[in-house]
């Protein structure tokens, strides 16, 4: 299946967009804690980021979402595993710390590593 055969292209390029900003600590620190943004109306965060992917419902069911914003198990597996690490430090930090908190905890290079994984599968 292509990303074409899926039933909502558009969420899946947010899925992706959200992904690869996790994936990307200079990024991360650059816009999240730098507030240095790309261009004029330019906003993201960390917060900004993890809704995206909350509201495109990935994170939920990420074996439901194939053929809705993914297209295979080989990405469904990836983006799992993402979601625990997503779950796991939210649940230990605290889903209104500041990104910097996030950041800086020691759980955040595995919510990376797995983002890294996942944005491979995503964008293969």
């Amino acid at each position: 299946m292509s990303q074409a055969e899926v039933q909502f292209p558009e969420m899946r390029e947010r899925i992706i967009s959200a992904v690869r900003h996790l994936s990307d600590p200079q990024y991360q620190q650059k816009v999240w804690l730098n507030k240095e943004y790309p261009h004029d109306g330019y906003y993201d965060d960390f917060t900004l980021t993890f809704n995206s992917l909350q509201d495109t419902a990935v994170l939920d069911d990420t074996t439901a979402a194939i053929g809705i914003t993914l297209t295979s198990s080989a990405e469904a597996v990836p983006m799992q595993h993402l979601a625990d690490r997503l779950d796991n430090i939210i649940d230990t930090v605290g889903g209104q710390a500041p990104d910097s908190v996030f950041l800086t905890s020691p759980l955040w290079d595995s919510v990376v590593d797995a983002a890294q994984r996942a944005l491979e599968a995503l964008t293969r």
